[in-house]
């Protein structure tokens, strides 16, 4: 009998599209000499002093599995820091779980909460695993395509427009990836307003909380009525540049945690040692680290949405993260067309806005996570693919 892999495997991820970020990433093979603005990872190398406390827990041995949930030590930083920064508190003990990124937090919350047949609202442009995962969970994603005539901001009335006696969560990602939009305290408190009157839980994607630009970061686990409801996704590598680190956390009610640490006992075991010890030095001594790269991400930002408006692509400034969404409509070429002849007639490479929902269609995202020098090279490029179109 001739094997049949097609047999083998589930429905479910057969169906799944791969991410259209890397479908895009793809394209540039071999290429030489391309400017890139597309990868969304700090340029800075991750603070000395956070790096020999890794280099230090190797040399004193530290080389084994800790708990499940993390080392003690680090939850109660954990704790100390959300405390500290953003007025959330958690149980050490019993509300916390370290994880393998933040990506690994946002599956663990939806294998714990999702099964087939519940509803998981999705306000896209975002990141693209939340679509993914929640098929994977076995439920059904339901998208709201934001609009970039509010800033790409998730609104009470198409929230409510969205409910059904299915929904089960709301995601919540903001800051947002890829339109560095914010969710400010009034907009999250209209939203709680809807999700009070439900039975419906929410996961808050706080992962670029540090990068806000102005008014300071809101969780809506702060709320009245909403901790009890929430799971907070977070991690390390956006705010101390700790991107191939791996290292993430949930913060949630003990009911959830409680479930959430058996997925997580099952497919991990205990994140990784190592990292753990680097990131406990980040938690301690790691706010000037913070305030210094943000400072520098602040400057970028202005110059890269002042060039791109000087050369005639429409761009409002972003007021976190470390994105900028350009809308290319008035081009007549449709975003993917336009990234791809840009990469292939100038060399400059920049993400569709459509690898991040339907919504971020005509749109395009740049990463200003690169040296000042590196933005003038790739805006040059693009400068001269436009006065071609």
């Amino acid at each position: 009998m001739k094997f049949d892999a097609s047999k083998c495997l589930t429905a479910k991820i057969t169906e799944i599209k791969p991410s259209g970020i890397r479908k895009f990433f793809d394209l540039l093979g071999d290429m030489k000499d391309v400017v890139g603005l597309t990868v969304g990872q700090p340029d800075f190398d991750t603070p000395w002093h956070i790096r020999n406390a890794g280099i230090r827990s190797l040399e004193e041995g530290h080389t084994y599995y800790t708990s499940n949930n993390g080392i003690m030590e680090m939850r109660e930083e954990i704790a100390k820091y959300q405390k500290r920064r953003f007025g959330l508190e958690y149980d050490p003990a019993k509300e916390i779980i370290v994880t393998v990124g933040g990506s690994e937090a946002i599956d663990l919350a939806m294998r714990a909460l999702l099964e087939p047949g519940d509803e998981v609202i999705i306000p896209q442009p975002c990141f693209v695993c939340y679509e993914p995962l929640a098929r994977l969970a076995g439920a059904t994603p339901v998208i709201i395509d934001l609009s970039a005539d509010n800033g790409f901001r998730l609104t009470a009335e198409q929230l409510k427009n969205a409910i059904t006696e299915k929904t089960k969560l709301l995601v919540l990602a903001f800051p947002n990836n890829p339109t560095g939009s914010v969710m400010r305290k009034a907009d999250l408190e209209a939203i709680a307003e809807v999700i009070r009157e439900t039975n419906i839980c929410v996961l808050s994607d706080e992962i670029y909380a540090e990068l806000t630009y102005g008014e300071k970061h809101v969780s809506i686990a702060t709320l009245d009525g909403m901790r009890e409801r929430t799971i907070v996704a977070n991690g390390f590598s956006k705010a101390y540049a700790m991107t191939g680190w791996r290292m993430g956390y949930t913060l949630a009610p003990e009911y959830f945690t409680k479930q959430m640490a058996k997925v997580h006992q099952y497919g991990i075991m205990s994140a990784p040692t190592t990292s753990q010890y680097a990131s406990i030095e980040a938690l301690k001594n790691g706010d000037a680290d913070i305030e210094y790269m943000k400072g520098e991400y602040e400057a970028r930002r202005r110059l890269i949405v002042s060039e791109l408006n000087r050369i005639g692509i429409e761009t409002f400034m972003p007021d976190g993260a470390f994105y900028v969404f350009a809308d290319l409509r008035k081009f007549g070429i449709d975003d993917e067309t336009f990234c791809e002849r840009l990469l292939h007639e100038h060399k400059c490479a920049i993400v569709p806005g459509s690898a991040f929902g339907e919504s971020g269609r005509g749109f395009a995202r740049l990463s200003y996570a690169y040296s000042p020098a590196h933005i003038s090279k790739a805006i040059k490029r693009i400068e001269e693919f436009i006065k071609t179109l």
